[in-house]
């Protein structure tokens, strides 16, 4: 599993969890979490060099 595929899947836990629970920081973390995987898995993507790295594994 690739780096940005484990941050999407951490996020949507994340966000499962703080739905369930009613905790609002948890649900917050795990839009962010999506938000970044989902950016950093367009950038490798398109070709983009992601994090000083020309392909981001």
């Amino acid at each position: 599993m690739r780096s940005e595929d484990t941050v999407i899947v951490l996020g949507v836990i994340l966000l499962i969890i703080g739905f369930l629970t009613g905790i609002a920081i948890l649900w917050t973390i795990g839009i962010v979490l999506v938000i970044i995987g989902l950016v950093l898995w367009i950038l490798g993507a398109v070709g983009h060099a992601v994090g000083g790295r020309k392909h981001y594994w």
